[in-house]
């Protein structure tokens, strides 16, 4: 982890991720009847359950509304989901005010300009590999696998190893 200590990481209590891009490939796919399916990593679902059982609140904040993303939540038991948002700054700092968490104890996952603004808010900024050139530059540590091909499981490997080590005396 290079330029990201694990201190930060420890004191993370809330993370949030967008999620076309992140907890997908980017793609979904539109029948003739206007109905939207969108591919998840199972492996990804594990690593939300982990974290959740450790802790750290899990959000879940994207600008388009789809019931897919809506059923996996629900089946994944992430109960802070915004879709449709219109301001993800402002939907995420209120939510970490509701629960009592500091920003600079919050970290963001992102991978395109819709992100940027939260990631430049958040305590750590988490950009998936096939996020834009701009939000990988400005992130505080890039995933090695892309939205949708374990991005997530990564971050929720990661951030759990980080309790698990002792801290250096």
């Amino acid at each position: 982890m290079p330029g990201l200590p694990l201190e930060r990481l420890r004191r993370l209590r809330l993370i949030g991720f967008d999620v076309d891009g992140v907890f997908t490939d980017g793609r979904f796919y539109l029948s003739d009847d206007g109905i939207e399916t969108k591919a998840f990593n199972t492996q990804d679902g594990y690593g939300i359950r982990a974290l959740a059982k450790a802790g750290v609140h899990i959000a879940v904040i994207s600008g388009r509304r789809s019931g897919a993303v809506e059923r996996r939540m629900q089946e994944l038991g992430v109960e802070h989901v915004f879709l449709g948002s219109k301001d993800k700054v402002r939907d995420f700092s209120e939510l970490a005010r509701h629960l009592g968490v500091d920003l600079e104890e919050t970290a963001f996952v992102g991978d395109d300009m819709p992100d940027l603004a939260l990631l430049e808010t958040v305590g750590v900024a988490f950009a998936v590999a096939n996020a834009v050139d701009h939000v990988r530059e400005r992130a505080d540590y890039v995933t090695s696998r892309p939205g949708g091909g374990g991005a997530v499981r990564e971050i929720a490997d990661l951030l759990i190893r980080s309790r698990a080590e002792e801290p250096a005396p």
